[in-house]
């Protein structure tokens, strides 16, 4: 199947925003790299700005709806959440992590830009609230946290974790990695928790 001029022009911008970084990114580049004049760029996303955003918003459909299906499947909530530390991997490799990053900085000094990822944002924030407050009402709440501060706290360890990384932390300085994975393990602990427990933590 033939892909559309704008789907041509996201792939190059991907490409090169991997390459460059998004200070050094060229919309002439990208247009020279789709393989179409410049004035397509702009007739299809106004500005390199209009561009990147709708970037990441692709790409963050794409994992929006993968993490919706992940966490609709059959299994307890501490597997699906190991799921997403893999999917954390993938998503840094692939270079999408680095976008929203660089468009989270670029927000705090344009304000159109902030709105627009603020609302790319609130659907996984949307989505770890309903997830957590099916595993409130099915096992109790977990110690003084609403199911909405449990979705912020881990939607923002999430974040800060791919700004450390990305930043140069490994292994060696700081247990990014090892620290998110245990959360896992204390929500296997929430829903095993014998009942007589959880209603104590009430």
């Amino acid at each position: 199947m033939e892909r559309s001029t704008s789907e041509s022009i996201l792939d190059a911008a991907r490409s090169r925003l991997l390459s460059d970084g998004l200070a050094n990114l060229s919309t002439r580049k990208v247009a020279v790299e789709a393989g179409v004049p410049l004035s397509q760029l702009h007739y299809h996303f106004g500005s390199k700005n209009g561009l990147i955003l709708a970037l990441l918003e692709t790409e963050n459909q794409r994992r929006l709806e993968r993490q919706r299906t992940m966490y609709a499947e059959e299994a307890p909530l501490w597997q699906r959440y190991e799921r997403a530390c893999d999917y954390l991997e993938e998503d840094l490799e692939s270079g999408y992590v680095r976008v929203l990053q660089e468009m989270i900085a670029a927000g705090w000094a344009e304000p159109a830009v902030g709105a627009a990822v603020r609302a790319l944002l609130s659907g996984w924030y949307e989505l770890l609230t309903r997830v957590l407050q099916e595993a409130v009402a099915a096992h109790g709440p977990l110690g003084p946290f609403t199911a909405e501060e449990l979705a912020t706290l881990i939607g923002n360890s999430f974040i800060g974790s791919e700004a450390l990384l990305l930043l140069g932390f490994d292994r060696q300085t700081m247990p990014i990695r090892s620290a998110l994975r245990r959360v896992g393990q204390l929500l296997r602990a929430w829903e095993g928790a014998p009942a007589e427990a959880k209603e104590n933590s009430r």
